[in-house]
């Protein structure tokens, strides 16, 4: 056999190949490696094209000796994925029934909201195909929303979701398992929502009570401060699920209901469970003097008709929020007043339980939650026992130990 006549090194993900020609046809060697890969031929008298070939017999030859699984090498069904076939590809998967494990449409328009930051990102970038998105296009991508002043619970939404993402297309095999983004991405502890105060909700209570202009929106906030229910399900709430009878609110989850009317939009709740909590006596009679729509739901929008989420997050800013600023000023660089949304109400209705000595799991079950860190970072707050053991630690009064009891 003729003498080789070039010599090239390639490292692949599981072996270094030293790449040469016998009579023009490219060969790949592995025999150098702590596992010996052997010598291979390509079959090809194009660089080019043998190079491209590598990834493949390097997988080939890991799968043989176990350091990889045989389902890797199932061929793809496109040489590409493009950015938009792959947009389509996800959000026909996550509209699915729910019954073979679709999701809620507000987790798919939080979906497409992902969707639009990151591929407008990769464009910028020259990106046109799923394969190019690797871990470093990631890590850029987070570098990006946190520059752009994004909260570390968004930037690990987006980060996970686009993990996902790609996890789905490696699963439908439409990227290659090399493509997985192997970035651990830690879980956001705790919250920077502002929770409001009591002299904070009582001034918007009364704000929103004595402005004609906003009278729709005070039964909708005296709502939120008396029950911590989310937005989505306080704008949702209707009249059946008021049971003045026995003062009880009962919420309804229709995802697998049969007996839903098919001309309303499916109701549902985050967990996917019906709960019950009882109707506060000060709310009570705020909602008996409210009319009675003929849609059946409790809420409306300044002009009667259906409201939405965005209106009232955008008119309690502007329209009470920024009116109010000044008499609850907050210090430069810090969270205060002015930063608080409407999910603030939820964090002080919480907050207040704990404040009240209401049991933990009384509020989680109010909330709709089996584990929540919420209820329990407010109930550290308000851990009376932790306070009156702090109230031990003295240096100048007589808490602190006597000679006797020093270490």
């Amino acid at each position: 056999m003729p003498k080789p006549r070039k010599h090239e090194r390639y490292a692949g993900k599981y072996f270094t190949w030293t790449i040469l020609t016998r009579d023009d046809v490219y060969w790949a060697d592995g025999r150098s490696n702590t596992i010996n890969a052997g010598r291979h031929s390509l079959g090809t008298k194009s660089r080019e094209e043998a190079i491209g070939l590598l990834p493949r017999l390097d997988l080939t030859i890991a799968i043989e000796h176990k350091l990889a699984e045989a389902e890797a090498l199932t061929p793809l069904i496109d040489d590409t994925l493009s950015l938009e076939v792959g947009r389509t590809l996800y959000e026909e998967h996550a509209a699915r029934s729910r019954i073979t494990g679709g999701t809620r449409k507000s987790t798919q328009k939080r979906y497409r909201a992902v969707y639009d930051k990151f591929l407008m990102f990769l464009e910028s970038k020259g990106i046109t195909d799923w394969h190019s998105v690797t871990t470093g296009i990631l890590e850029q991508y987070l570098t990006h929303l946190e520059k752009s002043e994004y909260s570390y619970a968004t930037q690990y939404l987006e980060g996970t979701t686009i993990k996902q993402i790609v996890n789905f297309f490696i699963s439908k095999k439409r990227l290659p398992a090399e493509s997985r983004i192997a970035l651990k991405l830690p879980k956001p502890q705790g919250t920077d929502t502002y929770c409001w105060r009591i002299e904070e909700v009582l001034a918007i209570l009364d704000f929103t009570k004595v402005n004609p202009e906003l009278a729709w929106l005070h039964p909708l906030v005296m709502t939120l401060t008396y029950t911590g229910l989310r937005i989505g399900e306080a704008i949702n709430l209707r009249w059946n699920d008021i049971r003045f009878a026995n003062d009880t609110i009962h919420l309804v989850d229709e995802s697998t209901s049969s007996r839903r009317k098919s001309d309303r939009e499916l109701r549902t709740t985050k967990g996917g469970r019906d709960r019950c909590f009882p109707l506060n006596p000060e709310l009570r009679p705020v909602l008996e003097a409210m009319h009675h729509a003929a849609d059946g739901f409790v809420f409306h929008g300044p002009l009667s008709g259906r409201l939405k989420a965005d209106t009232v997050r955008n008119i309690l800013i502007r329209n009470v929020l920024k009116p109010l600023s000044k008499k609850f000023p907050t210090q430069s660089g810090e969270i205060g007043f002015q930063d608080g949304r409407l999910h603030s109400f939820r964090h002080f209705f919480c907050s207040l339980c704990a404040n009240k000595n209401v049991p933990q799991q009384t509020v989680m079950r109010w909330l709709g939650h089996q584990d929540s860190k919420l209820v329990a970072h407010y109930y550290h707050l308000h851990d009376d026992e932790a306070q009156r053991q702090m109230q031990k630690i003295q240096l100048t009064g007589r808490a602190i130990a006597s000679g006797s009891d020093r270490g």
